[in-house]
C-alpha cells in the first residue's frame, strides 16, 4: 500500500480559500505575506499559535568524521534555523502513550 502524498502548495491554496469563502488568488496573496513575515521576523522568533515557532540557534562548534574516508574533522560553529513543534501540534498528531 503506498504512503498518501503531502499536500502541494496549490493544493492548499485550494482548500483554505474554499474553507474561508476567498479566492484562490487571495488565499496565495495570504500564504505569501505570511511566508515572507516569517522570513523577516525569524531571527526575533516567529511564531505560528497552535503549530510551532521558527527559531534561530548557534550551533557550538565540535568534531565530526568524514563518512567517507572516517577522517577526523573539526565542525565550525554556525548558526542555524530550526522549527520547534508546539505541543499542542504534537498531542494532535501523535498522541503521547498513557
Amino acid at each position: 500500500m503506498a504512503a498518501a502524498k503531502p499536500m502541494t502548495k496549490a493544493q492548499i491554496i485550494a482548500k483554505l480559500a474554499e474553507q474561508n469563502d476567498l479566492t484562490k488568488k487571495q488565499m496565495g496573496e495570504i500564504m505569501d505575506s505570511v511566508v515572507a513575515l516569517a522570513y523577516r521576523e525569524a531571527k526575533k522568533g516567529f511564531t505560528i499559535p497552535g503549530l510551532g515557532k521558527l527559531v534561530v540557534v548557534s550551533r557550538k562548534a565540535r568534531d565530526g568524521r568524514n563518512p567517507a574516508t572516517g577522517e577526523k574533522i573539526r565542525i565550525p560553529a554556525k548558526r542555524v534555523l530550526k522549527f520547534r513543534i508546539a505541543k499542542a501540534a504534537k498531542d494532535a498528531i501523535v498522541p503521547t502513550k498513557k
